[in-house]
């Protein structure tokens, strides 16, 4: 007998994650392997966020804080929309929590009843199909290839949209496709929102300023969207600060009152030191952001070109984030020995064995033949890791 739920035999472990894992098995056992598989920023957080956490601590913040946040970290968070995004909100209508993931889980747990329908543009983050499973929704994929630049059309959210669809999705930057909606897009997109006043709309902000193209513009900044959408962003790609965990969510009101009762009952408030380096962040200068989307711009610059040599590989030019989402079914049927590749990954894993370098099936983001590279390393580390791809790939035939 097993004592697990359905609703944990229900969920798939994250490929990002479980990826990562097996890179990490492999350079413990001596393999000098190149994990571009996480998506992390390579950079350590800027000193004067880490200060601000030293003297949180020296300064007793060591007990239990609100579970929505500090009043003063969500007051800081009402600064930077205002500032940053033209978007007014009240702390009442921010909800800190333990990363965007948590933020982005709350939110669908909040406002999912069983068998409501929630779109997922993909390829999409691998959590999304996860997050609206456990919320017992269902997902409802809406496909964009890399012909369309990875962004759904008006036509196809149109299209998928019944009456029983209670959350739309949106991600620009994307991950896993580095892709970025144009204002034009975006406003394409919120007319047919506009016609349909029962969605509700998630917008995942997280690399916002992550992007190539003189600054990203959302969906959150849609007005005629703004008593029905939910904002989630957080610190951990903006300022190197991922194992901080700290994300936050912006919405109605009604909505952050019940994410906050939710988040209450199974993580109440999140660390108070990270709570004090988030503020800190937000109200402090901000030439490190700057200097990490210059550097991920070199590096997008720099993977881009290479991954045009390898033969096969169907590329696009990401506009934000920090991942290379190429496409590469050409290998699908080729061998290598006793090795044959039959999906991309089989692919994927032919990389990691052959060339040591780890990198995320494209399946687990709901495009199967595609593979995932996060560029959130050194330039060293891209040229050799590209170096190894283009010949083990080129074993292939």
């Amino acid at each position: 007998m097993s004592f697990i739920s359905e609703r944990v035999n229900n969920l798939a472990a994250s490929a990002t994650l479980a990826m990562s894992q097996k890179s990490a098995e492999l350079r413990a056992a001596g393999i000098d392997v190149i994990n571009m598989s996480i998506g992390e920023p390579d950079f350590n957080t800027p000193e004067f966020i880490k200060e601000a956490a030293k003297d949180a601590i020296t300064a007793n913040f060591s007990h239990y804080p609100p579970v929505a946040g500090y009043l003063s970290l969500r007051e800081a968070i009402c600064e930077k929309l205002e500032r940053e995004n033209g978007l007014h909100y009240t702390p009442a209508q921010i909800v800190v929590g333990n990363g965007a993931k948590q933020e982005l889980c709350n939110a669908l747990l909040a406002t999912v009843n069983p068998g409501d329908e929630v779109i997922i543009p993909v390829p999409a983050w691998v959590s999304y199909v996860e997050m609206v499973k456990l919320a017992e929704g269902k997902p409802v994929l809406v496909y964009a290839g890399l012909e369309q630049d990875f962004k759904i059309t008006p036509g196809q959210l149109e299209a998928a949209i019944t009456p029983r669809t209670r959350v739309v999705m949106f991600n620009s930057p994307s991950n896993p496709t580095g892709s970025v909606y144009t204002k034009d897009e975006l406003a394409a997109i919120t007319e047919v929102l506009e016609r349909h006043p029962n969605v509700l709309v998630l917008a995942d902000d997280i690399y916002e300023h992550i992007n190539y193209v003189g600054g990203a513009p959302s969906i959150s900044q849609s007005e005629s969207l703004k008593d029905r959408m939910v904002v989630v962003n957080g610190v951990s790609k903006a300022y190197a600060m991922t194992g901080w965990r700290i994300g936050y969510l912006a919405a109605p009101a009604e909505i952050a009152k019940a994410c906050s009762k939710l988040q209450g009952q199974y993580t109440s408030g999140v660390s108070s030191i990270a709570q004090k380096a988030a503020e800190a962040a937000y109200r402090g200068p901000q030439e490190c952001v700057e200097d990490m989307r210059k550097a991920f711009e070199r590096r997008r610059d720099l993977i881009v070109s290479l991954a045009k040599e390898i033969p096969g590989w169907k590329v696009n030019k990401p506009e934000g984030a920090f991942y290379l989402f190429p496409e590469v079914s050409a290998y699908i049927g080729k061998k290598y020995g006793d090795k044959e590749i039959r999906t991309s990954g089989d692919y994927v894993l032919y990389l990691l064995e052959e060339a040591h370098v780890a990198a995320v099936d494209g399946d687990a983001f709901c495009a199967p033949g595609y593979l995932r590279l996060s560029y959130a390393t050194s330039e060293d580390n891209i040229r050799e890791a590209m170096r190894r791809i283009r010949e083990a790939s080129e074993k292939l035939q």
